[in-house]
């Protein structure tokens, strides 16, 4: 024990990292169907460690990584955030601005109840809305206070103690209500309900890992017969002479040679066509009046798979099936849609949204001009774009450190991590409308939020250590019962307004309840119980603006309790 303290004590860094190793470790534990996470599990380790070592941590340390968190989910969201109040996809975005409020209003109220000191309250207000970033803004703002250096290093370890504490209940909380508690108030059958759901969207379900032999859309060979109605005609008016059946005509074997067809080129007797469609408008209308044949050569189309970001306006918030009916989207079979990171379902009615991610498969002059339609096509790349990232996260910072608000007699400034976050939000945005412009890959997004959160939070568990004891004695069930209070207080709220007031279906409000409190966990529970993923679209338009909202409310609760 003397030897690993002593070590610690002069290689913290290296403390921080067994926090990290030990926290993913237990947080991926599954204990009556439930699991902390990593980031739960890395405080609870870096408590832990802190409690047995006392590993001293670097302020400087802490706030690097949590500026590169903040710039993550900013970055992330960005996209989202202005676009989320347009279509029905502002009542997500309302129901992820009002359970915030609640949350805020109840933690305020039950903090004053209890005499909870700043960092006690922020604690429980990030634990039992189960948002850590908090911890972070609350801890910047604790810093800014006129206080005492012993006292503000009490308040800051405070955050950590009764995060740690109210999060346990604040995730069962937010699972329940989203499985069980929700259900029942609202009286509805989740699998029945998710099943209606995706009638209307148009989605055909099928099982995990099983794919059919059966290709709703194909490319095969035929031979045009002498008597056949398009031979003289052109290409463009061959592919349109079976009126309310797309037909594509991509290549031609004429006289033993390959021909790449123009719309003007002429069809002529005896030649071999290419032609692309529905399976059942090839099989029942095209094989009817022509011969098929089997040409490897003819067949062997190029094919082009490619990722479209999502950013001009013309296609935006029109169903799928309409868009399916545009001349520019010929020949183009769409593969999946990712929003924010989750997989959207399609269907005839699913719509699409600015800073989607579409994957389009066909032709590839047909997929070209389909994603001039939808934004840029995303070329592969594994590079950061870290002029842009560090001169936002500098100007934000910045911005954060001059920006100031009034209350009563003395300015407070927004803090660099609120900056920062409004940094990465507008990063994100320019990124939607200029999608070459400031890129980073999606995996080092996650990298930036998965490491920076977590990293940020081990750090805190390690501070908070020593003085975990004494908080539990003076605070332990008083804590407890009120994290509760402020766990349910905007979930019961939110089921409510959402049902009563926004009209959101009982699934996609679900799922907009679990954005709203930003856990993905809820969000898994509410799939696997209702058998569905559509449940996501309400998840994915609340999370974006809650995210905002929660973060920010660290600061903001300490100005509250001072």
């Amino acid at each position: 024990m003397e030897w690993m303290t002593a070590l610690l004590s002069r290689n913290p860094e290296l403390g921080v990292y067994l926090a990290l190793a030990l926290g993913y470790w237990v947080g991926a534990r599954r204990i009556f169907g439930f699991t902390l996470g990593g980031v739960t599990g890395s405080l609870l380790a870096g408590m832990v460690l802190g409690i047995l070592f006392e590993v001293p941590v670097s302020s400087t340390a802490k706030s690097v990584v949590f500026l590169l968190f903040l710039f993550g989910i900013g970055y992330e969201v960005g996209p989202r955030f202005v676009s989320a109040m347009k279509g029905d996809g502002w009542r997500f975005a309302a129901l992820g601005v009002f359970m915030p409020v609640v949350g805020l209003l109840a933690a305020w109220a039950v903090a004053s109840a209890l005499g909870l000191n700043p960092g006690l309250a922020a604690g429980m207000l990030s634990g039992a809305l189960t948002e850590s970033p908090a911890m972070g803004t609350a801890a910047e703002a604790i810093r800014a206070l006129p206080l005492d250096e012993a006292t503000r290093q009490m308040y800051e370890a405070h955050i950590g103690v009764a995060d740690a504490l109210c999060y346990v209940t604040g995730a069962l909380g937010v699972i329940l209500t989203c499985t069980v508690i929700g259900p029942a108030l609202l009286r509805v059958d989740l699998a029945k309900e998710a099943l209606e759901l995706e009638a209307q969207y148009g989605i055909v379900r099928v099982r995990s890992g099983v794919a059919s032999a059966w290709q709703p859309f194909e490319t095969r060979a035929y031979r045009v017969g002498t008597s056949a109605a398009i031979v003289g005609r052109s290409v463009a008016q061959a592919e349109g002479l079976a009126e309310g059946m797309r037909l594509f005509i991509h290549r031609i074997r004429r006289q033993g040679e390959l021909v790449e067809p123009t719309s003007d080129t002429l069809i002529e007797a005896d030649d071999l066509l290419a032609i692309s469609g529905r399976r059942e408008v090839l099989v029942a209308y095209v094989g009817e009046r022509a011969d098929e044949i089997d040409d490897q050569p003819l067949l062997d189309v190029a094919t082009a798979v490619h990722e479209v970001f999502v950013s001009r306006s013309d296609w935006i918030d029109r169903p799928l099936e309409e868009i399916a009916a545009d001349d520019d989207a010929r020949a183009v079979f769409l593969g999946r849609i990712m929003r924010r990171g989750q997989q959207i379902p399609i269907g005839t009615r699913t719509t699409l949204e600015r800073g989607d991610v579409v994957q389009l498969t066909g032709p590839e002059p047909a997929v070209q001009r389909a994603a001039a339609r939808l934004g840029e096509i995303l070329h592969p790349t594994d590079a950061t774009d870290f002029v842009t990232v560090g001169f936002a996260i500098f100007a934000g910072a910045l911005f954060g450190v001059l920006a100031a608000v009034p209350v009563g007699d003395i300015k407070v400034t927004i803090g660099t991590s609120v900056g920062t976050l409004l940094a990465g939000i507008v990063t994100g945005h320019l990124r939607a409308r200029r999608p070459l412009f400031g890129r980073v890959p999606d995996s080092a997004v996650k990298f930036m939020q998965s490491f920076g959160l977590a990293g940020f939070v081990a750090m805190v568990g390690l501070g908070a250590g020593p003085h975990f004891v004494p908080a539990v004695k003076e605070s332990g069930i008083g804590l407890l019962l009120g994290g509760a209070v402020v766990t349910m207080a905007p979930l019961l709220a939110g089921l409510w307004f959402g049902r009563k007031v926004l009209k959101i279906h009982p699934i996609l409000l679900l799922g907009a309840i679990s954005g709203a409190q930003t856990f993905t966990a809820a969000l898994a529970a509410l799939q696997e119980k209702s058998g569905s993923s559509i449940a996501v679209i309400g998840y994915s338009g609340s999370v974006a603006i809650a995210h905002v909202f929660l973060t920010t409310w660290g600061t903001v609760i300490v100005l509250l309790m001072v």
